[in-house]
């Protein structure tokens, strides 16, 4: 298992929920940084190279079909960030693979926690070569035993008269809403403040991650409200990739997707906590081209949660491009432990 919600994603779960289409994202006026927007950013951050590419999704070839991945970031539960494993994991496969072949898919299987303390070793197997459909099975390998098992399959590009997709909800344009750096910004400087919520936002800002964040549709206050098992963010990979390799921003999604995504399923429930949350499988569909290093916006719903079979849940999520084409799905089901916050003291 992985652990899914990681620091980030608490903060995102925290501030993105909303039980109507009421209410909605500050302004620089508030209080917040003027921050200069991708037209703006375009001079600098081409050199500015993404740390996900540079760090997170750049593995060493040991041997043929064989790499080792090291850890950029690591949650403050000491277990491996899922979406990591899932990156690294693709890009193992896609070195595999011809230039002409495009990732389509993914599944992947969480049979043990990561341990952050040693590489992860990524183990491809060739399973089949066809002439339209190119398929890898890779083994994420720490002491000696597989923690997570994925299967990924690549295709060439071919011409279809069958096109229809899902409309992408209305939302405000990135520009106009705060990063999640900023909200808590926002936060912190409120008086009434608990001296706890102080102390654990400031952790969160300490963290490097290599995603920006923008919530729709914040709440005005830390605490949370029952809510629709719904949200929606914009979303990109820091720094600058470029249009360059198709199956490298297919990579970066596959990190980016696993962010706030299973704690969609705890929103209906703020008198819960969660004493454990972990993702048992995750699955993605990639749609069409796109950049993951220019805002696209993450919508994220869960269908069901329940106690049949071991306190289960599952979230589906869809990526669109600015422009309203929609580029990936994913779906993902997790175990959600959680404790009442309410339950009275056994002292």
């Amino acid at each position: 298992m992985a652990d899914t919600e990681a620091d980030a994603t608490n903060a995102v779960s925290g501030l993105t929920k909303s039980c109507d289409g009421s209410g909605g994202a500050g302004s620089p006026e508030d209080g917040s940084p003027d921050r200069p927007e991708r037209g703006a950013e375009a001079q600098f951050t081409k050199d500015l190279k993404s740390v996900l590419v540079t760090s997170v999704l750049n593995l060493e070839k040991l041997d043929v079909d064989l790499y080792r991945g090291t850890h950029h970031w690591i949650p403050r539960s000491k277990r491996l960030f899922g979406g990591q494993i899932i990156g690294q994991a693709l890009v193992a496969a896609a070195k595999s693979v011809d230039d002409n072949l495009h990732a389509h898919s993914l599944h992947c299987y969480f049979v043990r926690a990561g341990d952050p303390k040693v590489p992860v070793l990524y183990q491809v197997d060739r399973t089949r070569d066809g002439r339209s459909f190119t398929v890898r099975s890779v083994r994420a390998i720490q002491h000696g035993q597989p923690i997570l098992v994925c299967q990924a399959s690549f295709h060439k590009l071919q011409p279809s008269p069958v096109q229809h997709q899902f409309t992408m909800p209305v939302v405000p344009p990135p520009e106009d809403l705060l990063t999640v750096e900023e909200l808590i910004h926002l936060h912190l400087n409120k008086p009434d403040l608990s001296e706890k919520l102080r102390q654990g936002l400031n952790k969160l800002l300490a963290n490097e991650i290599p995603i920006e964040i923008k919530p729709v549709q914040p709440l005005p206050s830390y605490r949370p409200a029952a809510c629709e098992p719904k949200k929606l963010f914009w979303v990109r990979a820091q720094g600058y990739i470029g249009e360059g390799n198709m199956k490298l921003h297919c990579c970066v999604a596959a990190y980016v997707s696993d962010f706030a995504f299973l704690g969609t399923a705890l929103l209906p429930y703020p008198s819960y906590r969660a004493q454990f949350v972990a993702s048992l499988d995750h699955a993605m569909w990639f749609h069409t081209t796109f950049r993951s290093d220019e805002w696209m916006l993450y919508e994220c719903d869960s269908p069901w949660a329940g106690q049949c079979g071991g306190s289960r849940g599952l979230v589906q999520g869809r990526l669109w491009r600015r422009d309203g084409v929609l580029a990936v799905s994913c779906s993902q089901e997790g175990v959600l432990r959680v404790k009442s916050l309410t339950e009275p003291s056994k002292l």
